[in-house]
């Protein structure tokens, strides 16, 4: 796979009710530092993550610099982050990275037939 098949990334920070002023602030400093798009502040789980999270859209182009700089500045959040390919299931089951500890998804949302 090269990168042209890679429409973009998503990085999800993962949090709870005792981290949620650390994320919230870990994501004010995102959007101080880069021009992205960010995604709602979840507090609850939603889709396949386990936990409250919320996500940063990463272009191609600024993976180096925003996915380095998570790494440097994640505190003590997990970031989990995947490829955008229109392979949902592999692209997070497959294709993650992981800032920080990782947990289960909740994949099954991807297997399941739809009626």
């Amino acid at each position: 796979m090269n990168t042209p098949e890679i429409r973009d990334w998503h990085a999800h920070v993962y949090f709870d009710a005792a981290s949620r002023e650390a994320a919230w602030a870990l994501r004010e400093k995102i959007e101080q530092t880069h021009d992205i798009q960010m995604g709602r502040f979840h507090e609850k789980p939603v889709g396949p993550h386990p936990m409250f999270s919320y996500q940063v859209t990463v272009r191609n182009d600024q993976f180096t610099q925003v996915i380095s700089w998570l790494a440097l500045n994640h505190g003590e959040l997990i970031v989990f982050v995947h490829p955008n390919t229109g392979n949902d299931l592999e692209d997070h089951r497959d294709r993650a990275i992981w800032i920080g500890t990782s947990v289960p998804l909740l994949l099954d949302m991807f297997t399941k037939k739809k009626d």
